[in-house]
This record gives structure tokens, C-alpha cells and sequence, in this order.
């Protein structure tokens, strides 16, 4: 099931990219790369705003949780007035977590297409669908540059670039929080570590992998930054909007300091000025009634 749904489908895309474009399969994996990035450009779309609102939200939603840790409920209704769903954390992880799948494919059908002893043919031509000509481009090519694509880096620049790149992506995606902040506030301080670890983590793995999937993972950072710069402008925009329509601060934050609702501030000079009035109406008419008597 795992081949049938993931690994042969790249394997037949790849030799399909590089058949189009003429037996280069470093232009076949970029063309991949940005099908799978479009894929899945809802989900990172969606992840990476949803991340930039929660780290401006950050103050906000510490300033509830500290004031209604003791009301589970109305710390929920809090939350909602300034736009925040607790549940968006879990859904932002969703386009992270596809990617594992991919890259355990990607990896699979780069080993696949680009071994070049007897066994790796063997194991290729079983997978591979009848509308595409294997005979006319096997074996396929894996040299590129200094690069055997099929092996990891021997000279460990693509895992230098592959955590220089993805460190710029989380350093985009994640607003630099004061040192005290981070202190008070856990959340600000796990963002902050993951702008190290997954780049170091990634970085390490490309010591291993195929330099065919490094390149994978640098083209993907910078469809990635692209994406956050473009997400950082959409938000600016946003601010910018409301700051010309006479509104503070940012699309998604609030004042949620001040729990009294807002009506009966307005209602109370109201009710007020209306007694007075009516008092003062009524004391008229009795003092009108009393001077007609007197003259009769």
C-alpha cells in the first residue's frame, strides 16, 4: 500500500519530469518540488498565518490564561473575542507532519530511479507505469556537478545550505520575542528553540541522505521564504487598513484586560439622564397645577 500510493507515483513523476525535460533530473526534481509545494499550498498557507497571528496574539493569551485559570469557560469566551482558537496549534502542525511521508517517499524513489547495479533495475522496472518508455531513459543520470545524486554530499555543502535555508524560514515565520518574554511566556521560548533544532535537525539528516533529496529540501525552503515574505506582506497590509480606518493595533489582538461589558457603560449615563428628565417634567406639572388653583 505504501508503494501503490506513494513511492511508485514519484517514481513515475520524476521519470516523467525528466523525460520532459530533457533526461535532467535536477530540473525534474525542482519541477517536483513546486508540484508538491502547490499541493500543498492551502496547508502551508494556513500554517504559516496561523503562526505569525499566534505569536502577535502571544501577550493577549497569556494575559487571559493568567486571569481565568480558574474559569476554564470564560477564559474560552476570551479567547474568541480576540480571534484565537487554541485548536489552530494542532491543525498548524498538519503540514509538517505530510511532509514526513513525502520525504520517506521522495527518499525511497530517488534510491529506486537512480541505482544503477542490476538489482536496482530490477526492483525500478515493476513500478514503473506502461505509458512511459523506461527503455529510452535507463539508465538514468546521477551526475551533477560534484554531486552523485544518488549518495550524500561528500564535501557537506548541500547540508550547510539545506540549515542555512531553513533557518531563514523559521526566522521568518517566527517574531523575535525579549529575552524576558520568553522567560514568562513558554510558548514564545519553544518557538524560539525550534528556530535551531529543525534546521540542525534537517541538516543532519542530509548528511545521509541523497544529495537529490538535499535539493529537494533547499528548494522547498525557498518556496517557503517566499511564501512567509508574502504572508508578512498580507498581514502588514492588513494592519495598515485597519490603522486607516482609525483602529489600534493588529488584526487580531484586543484589549482583554477590562472584563465589563461595554453596554452597560453606555446604558447607565443613559438611564440617568433619562430620570432626571422625567423627574424634572413631572415636579413642572405639578407646580403649573397648583399656581391655576391659587388664581381660582
Amino acid at each position: 500500500m505504501w508503494d501503490t500510493f506513494i513511492v511508485n507515483p514519484m517514481i513515475n513523476a520524476l521519470l516523467f519530469f525528466y523525460d520532459l525535460l530533457g533526461n535532467n533530473f535536477i530540473l525534474a526534481i525542482a519541477v517536483f518540488t513546486v508540484v508538491i509545494r502547490v499541493i500543498t499550498l492551502p496547508l502551508n498557507m494556513r500554517q504559516q498565518r496561523s503562526m505569525i497571528k499566534t505569536q502577535e496574539m502571544q501577550p493577549q493569551i497569556q494575559a487571559i490564561q493568567k486571569k481565568y485559570r480558574d474559569n476554564p469557560q470564560k477564559m474560552q469566551e476570551e479567547f474568541r473575542k480576540i480571534g484565537y482558537n487554541p485548536a489552530d496549534t494542532l491543525t498548524g502542525c498538519l503540514p509538517t507532519l505530510i511532509q514526513f511521508p513525502i520525504l520517506i517517499g521522495l527518499y525511497r524513489a530517488i534510491i529506486i530511479v537512480l541505482g544503477s547495479t542490476p538489482q536496482s533495475l530490477f526492483e525500478l522496472v515493476p513500478r514503473v507505469y506502461s505509458s512511459i518508455n523506461l527503455a529510452g531513459l535507463i539508465p538514468v543520470e546521477n551526475k551533477f556537478l560534484w554531486m552523485n545524486l544518488s549518495q550524500p554530499d561528500t564535501l557537506f555543502i548541500l547540508p550547510i545550505v539545506v540549515f542555512g535555508s531553513m533557518f531563514l524560514q523559521q526566522k521568518l515565520l517566527t517574531p523575535s520575542t525579549p529575552a524576558n518574554d520568553q522567560k514568562d511566556n513558554p510558548a514564545a521560548a519553544m518557538n524560539q528553540s525550534m528556530q535551531y533544532t529543525m534546521p540542525l535537525m534537517f541538516g543532519f539528516f542530509s548528511l545521509q541522505f541523497p544529495a537529490g533529496l538535499s535539493i529537494y529540501f533547499i528548494l522547498a525552503n525557498v518556496i517557503g521564504i517566499a511564501q512567509g515574505l508574502y504572508m508578512r506582506h498580507v498581514i502588514d497590509k492588513e494592519k495598515a487598513e485597519l490603522a486607516a480606518r482609525g483602529k489600534t493595533g493588529t488584526p487580531y489582538i484586543i484589549d482583554a484586560e477590562d472584563d465589563k461589558p461595554a453596554p452597560s457603560k453606555s446604558k447607565a449615563p443613559a438611564n440617568s439622564s433619562g430620570g432626571s428628565k422625567s423627574k424634572s417634567s413631572s415636579s413642572q406639572t405639578s407646580s403649573s397645577r397648583k399656581k391655576r388653583s391659587a388664581k381660582r
